[in-house]
């Protein structure tokens, strides 16, 4: 048996059996996801991040290309309980270490307990628990990436749809999900998915409807570009924003940020709409939330576990967002609507700021 070992940060090594060797480091997040692991490996978010499946057995419907959200995986690493050989096969191609034959169950204990952590991956025929403690201390050394965007987001503007009679749309692309771009496609837009980077002139020559931030991974601060695009259109093009999306809009309002202790990911999170007290069963992949909207922004919906903000509508603005990912993929379709929702704002004149008194 290939040997396998995840040190954890306070010194604690776990072993497990070997199925695609190599050394890693990140940070150790879960998800309670039962299926989706094809679109939750390949989901720009857990980039630079060990992913733990709870699920007891990963793999059991093999793996298929066309259910992938990007054209990689993304974890740094992968433990579950039990994987498959296709996606252990699958792993190994692409160069992710990942173990089972380990208990899961105290992993995300020990994450819900002490909160997202650092860890240290070594897999292989000759590797030690020093050498996974080796990659836990280089871990620690690291300072969290502020260029993070540049991992995920395409290098070049890439338009779809270009035929298509709907709003046109510029989708700023932090590490965006394709299911995304496909939930605008098959309602008529035209999408420019844009690079995280991009400058206000880039986007004014395009002259969009509607100026759409993806998700992505990592603290919404290090995307100050398009945190300075939401302040440059805001007033004159509607805004909509998902998952980081959500964190970049209530930045540039000035909101405020904070890093959640174990965030939420998973594809049952309720989501309870304040207006119409409906709740809806949501798919979600993040680590940070929105602490404070601002004075521009008001909350809409809320996490019914924890409260924290799941979507925000503008007050003296047209501005849509979402914290968690209406286009599911994995995960239920209660909430498809919101697509519909952003693209209505392109077809209506935008909203008039009210004159000072």
């Amino acid at each position: 048996m290939t040997a396998a070992y995840v040190a954890l940060e306070g010194g604690h090594v776990i072993e497990g059996r070997g199925r695609a060797s190599g050394t890693a480091r990140g940070e150790l997040v879960f998800t309670t996801a039962y299926s989706g692991y094809e679109e939750s490996l390949t989901d720009p978010s857990y980039e630079e991040q060990v992913l733990t499946f709870s699920y007891p057995l990963i793999g059991n419907y093999g793996v298929r290309e066309e259910r992938f959200e990007s054209d990689r995986i993304h974890p740094r690493a992968v433990l579950a309980r039990e994987l498959t050989e296709d996606v252990s096969e699958w792993l190994e191609s692409e160069g992710v270490p990942a173990l089972d034959h380990l208990d899961t169950r105290e992993v995300v204990t020990d994450i819900r307990d002490g909160g997202a952590m650092k860890c240290g991956i070594a897999v292989g025929e000759d590797v030690t628990p020093e050498d996974a403690l080796e990659e836990l201390e280089a871990c620690k050394g690291m300072s969290e990436h502020t260029e993070i965007g540049e991992q995920v987001s395409v290098d070049d503007a890439v338009v779809h749809g270009e035929d298509n009679d709907g709003e046109t749309v510029a989708l700023v692309d932090c590490g965006a999900k394709g299911s995304i771009v496909s939930s605008l496609l098959e309602r008529d837009a035209t999408v420019h998915v844009l690079p995280h980077d991009s400058t206000v002139a880039e986007v004014e020559a395009i002259d969009p409807d509607i100026l759409f931030i993806s998700n992505g991974p990592g603290d919404p601060a290090n995307f100050e570009q398009a945190i300075a695009l939401v302040e440059a259109f805001v007033e004159d093009t509607p805004v909509a924003g998902i998952c980081l999306g959500q964190q970049v809009v209530a930045r540039a309002l000035g909101g405020s940020t904070a890093k959640m202790d174990f965030g939420h990911r998973g594809v049952n999170q309720p989501v309870l709409d304040l207006e119409s007290g409906r709740v809806v069963m949501t798919t979600q992949n993040h680590g940070y939330t929105v602490a404070e909207p601002g004075e521009h922004l008001e909350v809409s919906q809320i996490n019914v576990n924890d409260d924290t903000p799941e979507g925000l509508d503008g007050i003296e603005y047209d501005i849509l967002t979402r914290q968690y990912h209406p286009e599911a993929n994995p995960g239920p379709e209660d909430t498809f609507d919101f697509f519909d929702d952003v693209l209505a704002m392109g077809e209506r004149p935008p909203q008039a700021v009210p004159a000072d008194d």
